[in-house]
């Protein structure tokens, strides 16, 4: 499959290269696109340094600060209009491992969307503060319970999309910019009704750069789930009413 490895970063430049070097040597055939958010610490000319250097290295420059959800979508949308096969969602900060990609990749062949997940059997995290696992187990566990999946680890942000998944989406309705995102994108292709794999990967604490995890992502990741949560809930109790009430 023609693939895309889409990497939003902001402020990643020291983490990038790396990234990107395991990356073109894990998956050699696939295209890479770096999103940059206007990183003030000279990322975006990095990028486009590293896209000099290597045809399939792609830069793509958004004027300021919008989330990763944004960039994610700026990507897939991009690379829609290019024709690709599957999309790869892959931090910049060398959290994922690139060299993991292939099994991901050939999981997609009976799957619509593949998770890279941690709280699978074999999946684990590295260097990991307790509090910061905490806040992934708890979360994805309030996900899945209030919007009905089975996905264990729903906020993962190592994933591979088939085109078809992602052109059954309304990307531009999707108001999520933190964290959030993941989730709502897992909510969508359940929705669809599309097959989930969830493949085991070990996820490495960064060792370069700073994160970008916030209270404010995690309020308004909590924030959107309940109301997806709630607001699928309540269209289901629609629906049974409706089919209970006699016609006429």
């Amino acid at each position: 499959m023609k693939t895309l490895t889409v990497i939003p970063t902001y402020n990643e430049i020291d983490a990038l290269p790396t990234t990107v070097d395991r990356l073109r040597a894990a998956v050699p055939e696939t295209d890479v696109l770096i999103v940059d958010d206007n990183s003030p610490d000279g990322t975006g000319k990095l990028a486009d340094e590293m896209a000099e250097a290597d045809e399939q290295i792609h830069v793509l420059h958004r004027t300021a600060k919008n989330g990763l959800g944004g960039a994610y979508i700026a990507g897939f949308q991009w690379g829609l209009q290019r024709d690709y096969d599957a999309f790869v969602e892959l931090d910049a900060d060398g959290s994922h491992q690139p060299e993991q990609l292939p099994d991901l990749l050939a999981a997609l062949e009976t799957a619509d969307l593949v998770i890279g997940s941690r709280w699978v059997p074999g999946g684990s995290v590295v260097n990991w503060p307790l509090h910061r696992e905490l806040i992934s187990r708890c979360g994805s566990f309030y996900s899945r319970t209030m919007l009905g999946l089975s996905v264990r680890d729903i906020t993962a942000g190592f994933r591979v999309f088939r085109r078809s998944t992602l052109e059954e989406i309304d990307l531009d309705s999707i108001e999520s910019v933190g964290y959030g995102f993941q989730v709502d994108m897992t909510f969508r292709v359940a929705r669809q009704g599309k097959t989930i794999r969830e493949v085991p990967i070990t996820f490495v604490e960064r060792t370069l750069g700073e994160s970008k995890m916030s209270s404010g992502i995690v309020i308004e990741a909590v924030t959107n789930v309940t109301k997806w949560g709630l607001a699928a809930r309540a269209a289901t109790l629609s629906r049974k009413i409706r089919a209970l009430t006699p016609a006429g």
